[in-house]
């Protein structure tokens, strides 16, 4: 079965040429293109895609808007990919925040593009933890602001918060399992039940969390090896 995208920029050279590297792929369906985050929402309504990718600056509606309002509506899995010049602001920040499965930037190699779109298609997350780091360091509020998101991290286990720090270090689920000297299946179980007691969507929503909630602290551990 294909994967259907939506392409959506507010130059028309940006999203056509999207849309003309994704459907050289026979197992990507451009099913439609937007020009504004109000045409984002119509199309991800009419078409039902699996995956958008979304510019965040745009007229009348931004980005960030229209992703917040689409994963709030959407009843279908749907996964939002932010395109991004690179510049890691707060619109980027708050994008991954509302729900966003991570970023790609507007130079990616178009060998790299189908990639991405069937990575975060398949459920994973699209975002370099060094990335995140970088953005929560910058623009997270202190954990002392917002107590609900501590009290949120008290429903974990002590080895649900284990799996949550090492996913937010960038850590794959083998090297979880590694880690922890537990099975794959098991490091799964425990990311299920982490999104559902967290009500997260995905990994990077994980990663989000585990510095907002003071589980993990910007610049106290090199991410990766």
């Amino acid at each position: 079965m294909s994967i259907k995208v939506v392409v959506v920029d507010d130059q028309a050279l940006v999203r056509g040429g999207f849309a003309m590297i994704l459907r050289t792929h026979a197992d990507i369906d451009v099913v439609a293109e937007a020009g504004t985050g109000y045409e984002a929402i119509d199309a991800a309504r009419q078409h039902r895609p699996d995956v958008i990718l979304m510019d965040i600056r745009m007229p009348d509606l931004d980005g960030l808007e229209a992703t917040a309002r689409i994963l709030r509506e959407a009843d279908w899995p749907v996964r939002v990919l932010i395109l991004t010049t690179f510049d890691p602001d707060e619109y980027v920040y708050q994008a991954l925040r509302v729900g966003a499965s991570g970023f790609v930037l507007k130079d990616i190699p178009p060998q790299q593009l189908a990639t991405a779109v069937r990575t975060v298609a398949d459920g994973g997350a699209l975002i370099d933890p060094s990335i995140t780091r970088r953005l929560i360091s910058r623009f997270a509020e202190p954990p002392s602001a917002n107590p609900a998101v501590a009290d949120r991290a008290r429903r974990l286990t002590d080895r649900e918060r284990d799996v949550v720090v090492a996913v937010a270090r960038g850590a794959t689920n083998t090297e979880i399992a590694d880690g922890l000297r537990i099975g794959p299946s098991t490091v799964k179980s425990h990311i299920s039940s982490v999104l559902t007691k967290l009500g997260l969507r995905d990994r990077t929503q994980i990663v989000v969390f585990a510095y907002e909630s003071s589980l993990v602290e910007p610049g106290t551990h090199d991410i990766g090896h």
